[in-house]
């Protein structure tokens, strides 16, 4: 990375902590006086940072507008598809994207099984909210009273005898899923399925979808299926990474120099 631009963006983080004034950003860049000061007039040109009376700095209006506009237009579904094909073609198994909206627990991805049983669920259907392992996940990130006040409102029905009773109950798994970072469903809605799934996170930590992996017993036992849990939550951990920008790529970027190539910006000492 050009070291302008290092320094440039090292100031942001910087400011996060609370105004500085330029002998602070100086000291804390470990560069001359004018080197911080045409650093801090081009983030300002830019919005991204913005001068106080008391000729102390703080972050921009226009950095936060960017993120607000970036996180509206983040699409996780998206950014997910490629991971769940993956998990899917490792697995074999049906895998579930899902999100919480509306009171509502929405299945808005699903990659088939290899294997000809297949699974119901459609995308855009509504999942069992009080047995299915994505809203388990969903439900269990949310404040304790809304989490309570959701749980007490829910109606329990008894798909099979391992359901979930009642609100004291969902309550209590919840508290689980929230403790342990993952969930199951190992019967609950239909007794021939079961389904170990995952929290996919935003850059604030939130649970914003959550992803799974499900299968009859008839092609994997529970035991088979839990087995696979570590590669559901390295993939719902990946996911996260690319959804809060944060994952280093490991596809190669066109604009990137070939290294073996010389720099054209950089003088060949050959040439002088």
């Amino acid at each position: 990375m050009s070291q302008t631009v290092d320094r440039a963006l090292s100031i942001l983080p910087l400011l996060a902590e609370g105004p500085a004034n330029l002998e602070q950003v100086a000291t804390r860049l470990g560069v001359h006086k004018t080197t911080a000061l045409r650093l801090l007039r081009t983030l300002h040109e830019h919005g991204m940072v913005y001068r106080q009376e008391d000729q102390r700095y703080r972050l921009g209006a226009r950095l936060f507008a960017l993120a607000q506009q970036a996180a509206e237009n983040l699409d996780v579904r998206e950014i997910a598809h490629p991971y769940l094909v993956e998990l899917n073609e490792r697995c074999g198994h049906t895998v579930h994207l899902a999100v919480y909206e509306d009171n509502e627990v929405l299945y808005i991805d699903k990659v088939e099984s290899r294997y000809p049983v297949r699974m119901y669920s459609r995308i855009g259907k509504p999942v069992a909210i009080t047995v299915a392992a994505v809203a388990k996940l969903l439900l269990a990130d949310l404040p304790e009273a809304e989490r309570r006040a959701v749980a007490e409102r829910l109606p329990y029905p008894a798909y099979t005898p391992r359901s979930t009773p009642n609100a004291a109950a969902f309550l209590k798994e919840l508290a689980t899923v929230r403790e342990q970072g993952w969930a199951t469903d190992l019967g609950g809605h239909e007794e021939s399925i079961n389904c170990v799934g995952a929290p996919i996170r935003g850059v604030d930590g939130r649970v914003v979808a959550a992803c799974s992996v499900s299968a009859p017993n008839v092609v994997v036992t529970a035991e088979e299926l839990l087995a696979l849990l570590p590669l559901v939550r390295r993939t719902a951990e990946a996911i996260s990474r690319a959804y809060s920008g944060s994952a280093p790529s490991d596809v190669p970027d066109p604009d990137e120099p070939d290294p073996d190539e010389p720099d054209p910006d950089v003088p060949d000492p050959e040439d002088k």
